[in-house]
């Protein structure tokens, strides 16, 4: 037995969850390795070469480095889990014309339970994840996420969603590193390609990056059923036809379409009726916005006019709020316009470095479109 304890370390084959069980395993902690199967690309009905976390060669060199380490590992297939709640959520916000983030989803509700759950079956005292976030405890008692070292990197925003329980039995070894300082230790552990090793940004079930390609795979006859609804101005004013409602996202410029003699954006989208406003970037403009399905971590509660920087969206650098309390929901004024607010997305609310909690935007405070919206 360690003195530090037994960790189950999440390992997808990728450099940082790999130098996370090292690092882990040379501090003396005892550790076991599991990788989680979440998909497989046969079910996206793509020809795509798997990539990124859920391929046979990521288990391969997760497996490989736990061997040759001393240390045992373990494949979890929870691809039922994984689909049942993530993949069904991803489908039904994008019909409901929002623009979901499931790997917050997958963080929130699959990833960690699933990893707590086989920790307690096998006798771990903690979970470990190659996140860029630290983990911290309140005078309260509290756990909270707060910034990881390397802004780049930083990913506390998908962390949000994570609860008391999961918080005070995580791990987060490398929030205090830079990238660069984990491929050198990656070098040092006798690991140079996976020092090199690419990183996927896509999204672990859309593997080409083409979510409309997904849906009409996903959603047999969804094509057939959306196209031909109308593009329409804020006043109503009809200017030609689209593909479909949920193909289309809050503050798209690209891919429209649609030539108008000037740039236009999308500023609402209306799935009663097959509508996706367009406007200039000043509409995109708002100071206020709804928030619910709210998880608090540095307090258990706030109290209203509560100043925090709030991120809306992954790359977000952030803007300066005020929080009021509303019927169980979060109002959010902010001091200046922010650009492109995306129902669907999350909201993460900051002191500082500190996650004070976070949830999904519902809406912003758009204008009355002539009755459209």
């Amino acid at each position: 037995m360690s003195r530090k304890g037994k960790v189950l370390v999440a390992m997808s084959g990728g450099i940082d969850s790999t130098v996370t069980a090292l690092m882990l395993h040379n501090e003396g902690y005892e550790v076991v390795g599991i990788t989680m199967k979440t998909w497989d690309y046969a079910s996206s009905g793509t020809s795509s070469k798997e990539t990124g976390c859920c391929n046979l060669d990521s288990f391969n060199d997760a497996r490989a480095a736990a061997v040759q380490n001393g240390f045992p590992h373990f494949i979890l297939d929870i691809r039922e889990e994984f689909g049942d709640f993530v993949i069904d959520n991803f489908v039904e916000e994008y019909l409901a014309g929002r623009t979901p983030n499931p790997c917050v989803m997958c963080n929130t509700h699959i990833k960690w339970r699933a990893l707590l759950k086989r920790a307690n079956a096998l006798g771990c005292d903690f979970i470990a994840t190659g996140h860029y976030a630290n983990i911290h405890q309140h005078d309260t008692g509290r756990f909270y996420i707060s910034k990881g070292l390397d802004e780049l990197k930083d990913q506390s925003y998908v962390l949000w969603g994570l609860q008391q329980d999961l918080l005070s039995r995580t791990i987060l070894p490398l929030g205090k590193y830079h990238k660069t300082e984990i491929r050198q230790m990656a070098h040092d552990f006798g690991y140079p390609e996976l020092a090199k090793k690419s990183e996927s940004y896509e999204i672990c079930f859309v593997p080409d990056n083409d979510y409309r390609g997904f849906l009409k795979h996903r959603v047999k006859g969804l094509e057939e059923e959306v196209t031909g609804g109308w593009f329409v101005d804020k006043n109503g004013l009809k200017l030609g036809q689209h593909k479909g409602y949920p193909f289309y996202t809050i503050g798209q410029r690209k891919g429209l379409d649609i030539a108008l003699g000037r740039p236009v954006y999308v500023t609402a989208i209306e799935p009663a009726t097959n509508t996706v406003v367009l406007g200039d970037e000043e509409d995109l403009q708002q100071t206020e916005m709804t928030v619910a399905r709210l998880n608090w971590l540095k307090y258990d509660s706030i109290e209203d006019g509560r100043e925090t920087f709030t991120k809306i969206r992954y790359k977000d650098k952030g803007a300066l709020s005020n929080l009021y309390n509303d019927g169980g929901n979060i109002r959010v004024r902010f001091y200046d316009n922010v650009k492109s607010i995306a129902p669907g997305q999350s909201a993460v609310f900051y002191e500082g470095d500190d996650v004070i909690g976070g949830g999904i935007i519902q809406r912003g405070a758009v204008p009355a479109l002539n009755g459209i919206i």
